[in-house]
């Protein structure tokens, strides 16, 4: 990983359709762009970094080597747009556990930067959720919002509840990725 800074992205609702508690690698769909806007990410050299909550792990709806599997086909998949993912921090426990790593706590980027030294403050986070910025913003990192297709109505009532304001807001994964090469490499686009 050749960059001090990452881009953090969620898998559920915005790498790959949300389904509920996906407990099973072939339940597992790729949203449309996101695997040329990882792609482009890797050719910038931009280490791109998944931070997921699982609490089905938690509640016992599957385990821990069933994530792992389902991680296996994600990489498999984007594997095969020639995008890769560099590393996934997940947290597995329940909604009112109280630990350190569920977003919108930023436990999940306090371990990718005490594991690959990443400065959290130029880092970005790319989310379907408002909890997703929120996190950015607790590390003082960039905070991304883009709706999984078809979830624009819920994004907006979460905006509009929220003290918190993602620093962009696109229409798609690719138009996310346009805008942080934008402010990362402006002469190479």
């Amino acid at each position: 990983m050749a960059s001090k800074f990452a881009v953090f992205i969620d898998r559920d609702g915005t790498i790959c359709f949300d389904k509920h508690y996906l407990s099973e690698p072939d339940g597992l769909t790729l949203i449309p762009t996101v695997a040329e806007g990882i792609r482009r990410l890797n050719e910038a050299r931009l280490p791109v970094i998944v931070v997921t909550n699982q609490s089905g792990i938690g509640r016992g709806y599957f385990t821990e080597e069933t994530l792992a599997r389902i991680h296996n086909r994600l990489n498999q998949m984007l594997a095969e747009h020639s995008a890769r993912i560099d590393d996934i921090f997940f947290c597995p426990h329940l909604p009112n556990g109280g630990c350190d790593c569920r977003k919108p706590a930023p436990g999940m980027l306090l371990q990718a930067k005490n594991k690959h030294g990443f400065d959290l403050s130029k880092s970005y986070v790319i989310g379907d959720r408002m909890m997703d910025v929120e996190m950015a913003h607790r590390v003082k990192a960039i905070g991304v919002l883009v709706p999984e297709p078809g979830d624009q109505y819920s994004v907006d009532k979460e905006m509009a509840g929220s003290k918190d304001k993602p620093d962009f807001r696109a229409k798609d994964f690719v138009e996310a990725v346009d805008w942080i090469l934008s402010r990362i490499h402006p002469k190479s686009l």
